[in-house]
């Protein structure tokens, strides 16, 4: 029995990339999978991948930014297996350019994907598990929102992306404050990758992903990490952000910062969240460190609050 046996679970921009590789976690884990891609064909061959491993999935080509596709989206989860545990707000692509040379269309056509995508995917799930909490039932339902560094840092030549990506960030605090009255925990993963997106931006990236437009899981961490934090009875830490590069795990809760040491005119000490973070007593809201090598369920043992 996988962690996530019998979730209903959506994910979006799920044909290819990132979207995909959550896509195949989730089923490999016993999940029930709403395959989604503005662009059935891809979508199709992840859910026959996923049919053939012997999992449960059904393809959906609505598009996540508009009211009505992301209500169709949310209602084909309904329809076909029954009601929905996690939405996984993935899709979005990217329209670079330095800010002097952004148009409007492309200005407008990032936040749209990106930004609003993700807050008409939430509202209208939302919608569904207020209305579920109304009737009585119980709902512990998760969604996994996907800012990036860019977010968190900026990137230049994406100030556009940036923009988007910086508003999920805070946009996830706030439901996480707004849903858990539902049943419903709310955190974002930024994670690094290099997909069919970002090759064209990103010319050299981690060597997690070692082909342009795949994300190879053995290789990827945060697929198996949604499918941890989305499983049912571990924990609620909503507002979380969990960053992913090179192999290592970063827990920021919301975008407090860490606690820090004087280090001096000579700046010789340097705070190593994984080493010292016992030592020093940290707290809830400190940035930690885990290796990738931990399964998933030792996360949750080190309190790393992802579930």
């Amino acid at each position: 029995m996988g962690i996530v046996d019998g979730r209903v679970v959506v994910v979006t921009g799920a044909g290819r990339g990132i979207g995909r590789a959550h896509a195949l976690a989730f089923a490999a884990e016993g999940a029930h999978v709403v395959v989604n891609d503005i662009g059935t064909g891809p979508a199709n061959e992840v859910v026959d991948e996923i049919a053939s491993a012997g999992g449960e999935a059904v393809v959906n080509g609505d598009d996540i930014a508009d009211w009505d596709g992301a209500n169709s989206l949310i209602q084909t989860a309904v329809d076909t297996f029954g009601g929905l545990d996690v939405l996984v707000n993935n899709a979005g692509f990217i329209r670079g350019s330095d800010l002097v040379d952004t148009s409007e269309a492309e200005w407008d056509a990032v936040i749209r994907v990106h930004l609003k995508g993700h807050f008409t995917m939430l509202r209208q799930a939302a919608q569904y598990w207020r209305g579920q909490t109304k009737l009585g039932a119980a709902v512990d339902a998760r969604i996994i929102n996907t800012s990036s560094a860019g977010g968190l840092q900026g990137s230049v030549g994406q100030g556009n992306y940036s923009a988007a990506k910086a508003g999920i960030a805070a946009l996830t605090l706030v439901a996480a404050a707004e849903l858990g009255r539902y049943g419903v925990t709310v955190n974002a993963i930024a994670p690094s990758a290099r997909t069919r997106m970002t090759e064209a931006v990103f010319t050299e990236m981690t060597p997690l992903a070692r082909h342009v437009g795949e994300v190879v899981l053995q290789q990827h961490p945060v697929a198996f990490l949604d499918a941890g934090s989305a499983a049912p009875h571990r924990g609620h830490h909503p507002g979380q952000l969990v960053t992913e590069h090179g192999g290592h795990v970063r827990n920021h809760h919301g975008m407090a910062a860490a606690q820090g040491l004087d280090v001096g005119a000579a700046g010789e000490c340097r705070l190593h969240p994984h080493h010292e973070a016992t030592r020093l007593g940290l707290g809830h809201g400190d940035v930690l460190e885990a290796q990738i090598a931990w399964a998933v369920e030792d996360l949750g043992a080190h309190g790393y609050g992802i579930t």
